[in-house]
């Protein structure tokens, strides 16, 4: 078999070999069952038992206390955007965002066409708001935010505080099971499952159950997440296959070493590419304060813009694929989620180095060569 490419998309993201050679083995035969996984019915002992464990094991990876429940839904991160207004806004008239850049302000967005939003913060897509940043109403129904963003590679390093008795909500999509959280501290987690453990499809929700029963009575049966609590997250057929890789996924996080050897090896991968592009300012730029580096999405720039082409062809020559920045922002990003093996981070820096040299090996021959025409 040939090396596989080394992904750095931000999603769908690179996988584990041992998963997919799972997933390749077990589409023929599921555990001596004779049946294939994507033939399963979601009523069956098999994928119920999927399905239990798959909770059960985030239940242990997180430490989740009794008194929450562990939903999953269909569909990815918009549809959280909209299902997360139409279920907490029973709480208070109005809902507070923290808005660090493209999603959370989606969010805010989606929001609005709901209920009001007061904006608690509003960012330029360069840092995670310090304490004094913000504001957050009291009487607000809760206070969102994107624990870490994508698109401009901002991540919090703390969660943000809440007055009293407004729960927190979090979009975890980008480094859910990547470190280690105090999930007490949260009215409800949430994240899309193409990032750091499975495909797309599949949105885990984490809710206190008091925050259970807030949605209006004209919330769609399948937009409500009191439904998927009452029904075991099966209110119609479930995306199976999407609970299933995910399930794989979280088994592998736990073989691994769990929570704190996921966040170790982040720290590790990300720490070898920041410290390059520090290195080499002279060519790379980095938009984000140090204190709000993702440890999942490393964004930067080059000094010259124009040949930002010219680097994504050399990466790709190398097998470092899909480094091109969000279609919005442009530039370059590199996600280091919990699949990316320390050689992705190893070689990536490599050729940073290798561009970095040519790039400044022109520019001292450039004068010589303008003299001498």
């Amino acid at each position: 078999m040939r090396e596989r490419l080394i992904n750095f998309g931000a999603g769908p993201a690179m996988m584990p070999e041992a998963v997919l050679r799972r997933i390749r083995e077990e589409a023929f035969d599921y555990c001596g069952s004779t049946v294939s996984v994507f033939e399963l019915g979601h009523r069956t002992p098999e994928f119920e038992a999927i399905l239990g464990g798959l909770r059960d094991r985030i239940r242990r990876l997180l430490a989740v206390p009794k008194d929450y429940d562990i939903l999953f839904c269909q569909g990815g991160g918009r549809l959280q955007f909209a299902m997360v207004p139409m279920n907490l806004f029973g709480a208070g008239a109005i809902a507070s965002y923290i808005v660090t850049g493209s999603w959370s302000r989606n969010a805010q967005r989606e929001a609005l066409r709901i209920g009001r939003v007061q904006t608690a913060f509003a960012g330029n897509g360069t840092h995670a708001p310090r304490p004094d940043e913000y504001e957050c109403l009291p009487e607000a129904a809760y206070l969102y935010y994107c624990d870490n963003e994508t698109v401009h590679g901002v991540e919090f390093r703390d969660p943000p505080k809440a007055p009293e008795r407004v729960p927190l909500v979090a979009d975890m999509s980008s480094n859910f099971l990547s470190r280690p959280v105090d999930v007490s501290r949260f009215g409800l987690i949430w994240a899309c499952a193409q990032k750091n453990f499975g495909i797309a499809g599949l949105s885990v929700v984490i809710i206190r159950r008091d925050l259970l029963g807030l949605a209006a009575p004209n919330v769609p049966t399948l937009m409500n997440f009191s439904v998927y609590s009452r029904t075991g997250s099966t209110p119609n057929t479930p995306p199976i296959f999407a609970i299933y890789v995910a399930a794989l996924m979280a088994e592998w996080i736990e073989a691994e070493g769990g929570l704190e050897e996921m966040n170790s090896r982040a720290l590790a991968r990300s720490s070898i590419i920041y410290s390059t592009l520090d290195e080499l300012r002279d060519v790379y730029a980095l938009p984000v304060e140090p204190e709000s580096r993702s440890r999942m999405n490393v964004v930067f720039r080059l000094a010259d813009e124009e040949a930002t082409g010219e680097f994504l062809a050399g990466a790709a020559r190398r097998g470092l694929i899909n480094l091109a920045g969000h279609r919005s922002v442009g530039g370059i990003r590199a996600s280091l989620y919990n699949s990316m093996p320390m050689k992705g981070a190893e070689r990536l820096a490599e050729y940073l180095r290798e561009y970095a040299g040519r790039t400044l090996a022109r520019k001292r021959s450039s004068p010589a060569q303008s003299r001498g025409r």
